[in-house]
């Protein structure tokens, strides 16, 4: 959805929490985003809330949990069923998720 509103960017920063498969210690982690910023010419710089202080992170915090409610017991068979139930998701308050899926980054496509 950036590439649209930000064309000629060549910086991406990301946020992320300092734990899972995303953490700061993840050799696959650094691997990826490392090959992405070969891969799209990216400047890329990521900022790792401290360990167990990802509920500042206003927005994950507040949407995560009703993204794991809204596909619980759902197969995720494809990317495009991933994508529909997570833009499908609304909190009580009217928050709602945006998804997009970019074809040309996924192996195979």
């Amino acid at each position: 959805m950036g590439i649209k509103r930000y064309p000629d960017s060549n910086k991406l920063l990301i946020f992320a929490d300092a734990g899972g498969s995303n953490g700061y210690r993840s050799r696959l982690w650094k691997k990826e985003v490392q090959k992405l910023s070969n891969k799209e010419n990216l400047e890329i710089t990521v900022c790792h809330f401290p360990p167990g202080t990802s509920k500042w992170n206003k927005i994950e915090h507040r949407l995560f949990s009703f993204i794991s409610i809204n596909w619980r017991g759902k197969p995720l068979l494809s990317y495009e069923v991933i994508i529909n139930l997570i833009s499908s998701t609304k909190t009580k308050t009217g928050l709602s998720v945006k998804a997009d899926l970019i074809r040309r980054h996924i192996k195979g496509h």
